[in-house]
């Protein structure tokens, strides 16, 4: 009975997540590019950007290493709730989540969201979604 009473707990779990995170604003591909490129355009200009967008990566720090967004902040998703204090910075900011696939980054918006941050985005596609378009990684200091 136990056992059951573990995986239906689970289950429940696993459906919360996936609730919460199709509840969080998508951000497609193109929408962060545009955005990154017009917030990079405005710091070379010397003017105060104005939309913030903070990437953050919540998978481990070995996948981040071998690849990731341009910028993307890492901090893996069961982190998230010890490293708030470092996040509340980002509270005003527009923060976009993605993991490998998106389950992960639904925990970590849950955390996020509980926290105060009000202006979430998921990345559609995740970083699945991401490779597969062919779009620009950083790995080890380097572009591909």
């Amino acid at each position: 009975m136990l056992k059951i009473t573990k995986l239906f707990t689970l289950v429940l779990s696993f459906i919360a997540v996936s609730v919460f995170a199709s509840e969080t604003p998508q951000i497609s591909q193109q929408e962060l590019l545009t955005a990154q490129i017009s917030q990079q355009e405005l710091l070379t200009a010397q003017k105060a950007p104005n939309h913030n967008i903070v990437v953050l990566d919540v998978r481990s720090e070995d996948k981040y290493n071998h690849g990731h967004l341009a910028g993307a902040i890492n901090i893996s998703y069961d982190e998230v709730e010890g490293n708030l204090s470092q996040l509340a910075q980002y509270k005003g900011s527009t923060v976009v989540v993605y993991c490998r696939s998106g389950r992960r980054a639904g925990i970590a918006e849950k955390t996020l969201a509980e926290d105060g941050f009000n202006d979430l985005r998921h990345l559609t596609g995740d970083m699945n979604g991401w490779l597969e378009a062919k779009l620009p990684v950083v790995s080890s200091g380097h572009s591909h």
